[in-house]
This record gives C-alpha cells, sequence and structure tokens, in this order.
C-alpha cells in the first residue's frame, strides 16, 4: 500500500497543501446540504479503518476526524487512555506495530511529539498528528481552507497571531514558509517562538516577524488568530494570564488590522481572556467556519495520507 505520513506540514509541502485545500472546497460543496452522516459520492476509503488514539481530551479532532473517514466510506475506531495501553502497559512501538496489523491508518493526539514520530516509524500504515506539544498540522488545513473560502489568496497575506507561543502558532509558522505568506507575532517580553519553524519560514522566503507591540503585530493584518493562554494542568495561571492580557484581541486591536481582516481561534475558547465578546461573536469571527471545516481539512489530510491526492500548483 502506498502511504505517506502527515506528523508535520513539511511532510507534504506547499503542493500538496494548495491540493489539500483544493480537494476540501470542492468535497464540501459536492455535499452541500446532505446529511452529515451520508458517504460522499465516491466512497474513496470504502473499507478503511481509522484508529484514533487519544491521550488528550478533545472535541473538535475526535468528531471530525470520526465524521470525515465515515463521509469517505470508511470505519473509525476510538482509543483513549483510560481504555488502551500506549506508552503504559505497552511500548508505543508495539501499540504501533498492532495497530498497523488491525487498522488502515492511525491518527494520534498526545502530549510528546516524539510519540507519534515512534508510532510512524513503526506502524506501517499512515500516521497523523492530531496533536501534539510541537504542532498542530490538521488544525491549520482547516484554517487555510477557510482563509481561502473568505476569499483571501493565501501567497502574499498577513497573518497576526497575537499572545502564547504554542503547537499551533508553530504550524501556522510553517504554512506560512510553504504557502508564501507573511506572519506577525505579537507576545509578550520572556515568549520565544520555536526557532526550528522560524528559521525555516524565513528560508524559505516569507517575512516572520516578532513583536511585544500587539498594534504593531495586527497593523494591517488580513488575518488576526489568537488560542486559549492557559493549557490544562499548567502551573503558575495568574502570572501568565496577566503577562498576556495586553495581546487580548478586542475591537481596539481589530481595528488596526484590515477592514475585512478575519478573525480566527481553533476552539475551546476563553471569551474575556485571550479574546472578547464582541469580537468572537461579531462580523468579522469565522471561529464556526473553521470549527466546521475541520471535518473537510480533515477528509483530504486522509485521502493525501492514502495517496489518493494529486499535488497542485499553490
Amino acid at each position: 500500500m502506498t502511504y505517506r505520513h502527515f506528523l508535520d506540514l513539511g511532510d507534504a509541502g506547499g503542493n500538496a497543501l494548495a491540493a489539500m485545500i483544493h480537494d476540501a472546497i470542492e468535497r464540501k460543496e459536492a455535499r452541500r446540504d446532505w446529511p452529515k452522516g451520508q458517504t460522499d459520492a465516491d466512497a474513496p476509503l470504502a473499507g478503511r479503518v481509522l484508529a484514533m488514539v487519544f491521550e488528550k481530551n478533545s472535541t473538535r479532532t475526535r468528531v471530525s476526524f470520526d465524521i470525515a473517514i465515515r463521509q469517505l466510506g470508511g470505519t473509525p475506531l476510538i482509543l483513549d487512555s483510560g481504555t488502551s495501553q500506549l506508552g503504559r502497559g505497552e511500548t508505543v512501538a508495539d501499540t504501533a506495530r498492532v495497530l498497523g496489523r488491525m487498522a488502515d491508518a492511525i491518527m494520534v493526539r498526545t502530549d510528546d511529539h516524539a510519540k507519534v514520530e515512534e508510532m510512524a516509524r513503526y506502524a506501517g500504515v499512515p500516521v497523523i498528528n492530531g496533536l501534539t506539544d510541537r504542532s498542530h498540522p490538521c488544525q491549520i488545513v482547516a484554517d487555510l481552507l477557510t482563509i481561502v473560502e473568505h476569499g483571501k489568496s493565501l501567497p502574499g497575506l498577513k497573518l497576526a497571531w497575537l499572545g502564547d507561543c504554542n503547537n499551533v502558532m508553530n504550524s501556522l509558522v510553517e504554512a506560512a514558509g510553504l504557502l508564501k505568506f507573511d506572519m506577525a507575532i505579537g507576545t509578550p517580553q520572556g515568549y520565544v517562538p520555536d526557532p526550528l519553524y522560524i528559521d525555516a519560514a524565513r528560508a524559505a522566503g516569507s517575512a516572520i516577524t516578532v513583536t511585544h507591540d500587539a498594534a504593531q503585530a495586527a497593523q494591517d493584518a488580513d488575518v488576526v488568530v489568537t488560542d486559549t493562554w492557559i493549557s490544562m494542568g499548567q502551573e503558575h495561571a495568574e502570572q501568565k494570564l496577566a503577562e498576556l492580557a495586553p495581546f487580548q484581541v478586542d475591537a481596539r486591536l481589530m481595528a488596526k488590522a484590515k477592514p475585512d481582516a478575519k478573525f480566527l481561534h481553533c476552539l475551546p475558547a476563553h471569551v474575556g481572556e485571550e479574546v472578547t465578546e464582541d469580537v468572537f461573536e461579531g462580523p468579522q469571527s469565522v471561529v464556526f467556519d473553521e470549527a466546521e471545516n475541520r471535518i473537510h481539512a480533515q477528509k483530504s489530510v486522509l485521502l493525501w495520507c492514502f495517496g489518493m491526492l494529486a499535488a497542485a500548483t499553490p
């Protein structure tokens, strides 16, 4: 079986990402007003089983991959930390080899990026990163799809990121390098973006700027993006909230962006912390289009992993 892993956006490259976006738009339009559980007309993954391993809680990733594989004609199989042995009673390598014998692809949502890398080494089937501490590539495919759907061209785009430096930001920076758009990162003093992603995007020709001035980051942006500031289990939350408070996306900050700028957030949102209610619920917010697009993006990722998606020109 021809297969590919999707652990980071760079595993696919810019042309393949463009193909995913194009395919997602076409498939989404083709099933407009259909029941969510109805299989796509071509059922390209009929008979395939997707094993989904969740070591971290999930709403959008769980539901979107479940619906995605069903719409493509396949079957989902869900394992969580309470009912599987991954990394506890059994090694990641052994779990990978077992699941690879029983399923056609594996999606893993976990803490340590090394786990998905080890899974990919031993599985013998496509392995997809559903989220790790380092990156969140599936989320970014949905984000890019949403941006394009709302009439914005990716090459030459200016995207502003406000707040913490995290896995979602890393993948957005990687996307900037692959699809030739620029990115301004507004983050407090002492918060340092991962140089692995920053250096690669700059080497690819994207202008990636880091500033400690939120207004400067948002200035003339086509898209403004933020994420929750406090992850589950993080300590020193009060200090972190105080440091990030000047980077809250509010109406004043959105006014610095272009008049037709869009607001994105991968959810769940803590309204009143990283974003104000008037922005989150306002006309520039496309966060629920973005959430729905996780399904369509996941479908295209799966097809690419099975070698069923040709590359396209970005």
